[in-house]
């Protein structure tokens, strides 16, 4: 009797260490995992979900979000209108819970800030740009590959033409 308790509790205190072990490595996937993921899945996981985002020098955008890419974020801040976030001026996100998106496909990867900016180009629409010390309201005319052209003034038609490179541009609301 004094022997199968002996070789009983041996192998209970086996079993606490495997236990033990196995919670540990669990422990290190999860970290390992948490590690891997980068804020952009977070946030095609948040897609739906009202957000604030804190912006480089401008005031903090609130709305739901409606689509994000590597590159971009766009926001419904109200029944027409959006706001069009480059991802490098982030400061903050909150709102987001901890769930991860799949990694995007081939195509979703590549839509970058040029082919959100030419869509308004394309619709003509009137825009609000707040860039790094200045705003501007007027039309997006031409997008090159790192710099939005826009029509500004009283005469948006013909009006004068502004260049703004991408790494300027903060958010770019419609009106």
């Amino acid at each position: 009797m004094r022997w199968e308790q002996l070789f009983g509790d041996l192998e209970g205190q086996v079993r606490a260490v495997r236990v033990a072990d196995a919670r540990a490595d669990v422990a290190e996937l999860v970290r390992a995992e948490r590690a891997s993921v980068h804020l952009v899945d977070r946030l095609r996981a948040a897609v739906g979900r009202p957000l604030r985002v804190e912006v480089d020098g401008v005031d903090p955008v609130q709305g739901v979000l409606v689509d994000a890419t590597g590159e971009w974020l766009l926001l419904a801040t109200g029944a027409a209108r959006r706001a069009l976030v480059p991802t490098a001026s982030l400061l903050a996100v909150s709102g987001l819970d901890p769930h991860v998106a799949p990694a995007a496909g081939v195509v979703e990867s590549r839509i970058g800030l040029g082919h959100a900016l030419r869509a308004l180009a394309r619709d003509r629409a009137a825009v609000r740009v707040d860039a790094v010390g200045a705003v501007w309201r007027g039309r997006v005319e031409r997008v090159g590959a790192d710099h939005v052209d826009l029509s500004v003034g009283e005469e948006v038609r013909g009006g004068v033409p502004v260049a703004v490179p991408f790494t300027a541009l903060r958010v770019v609301s419609t009106l």
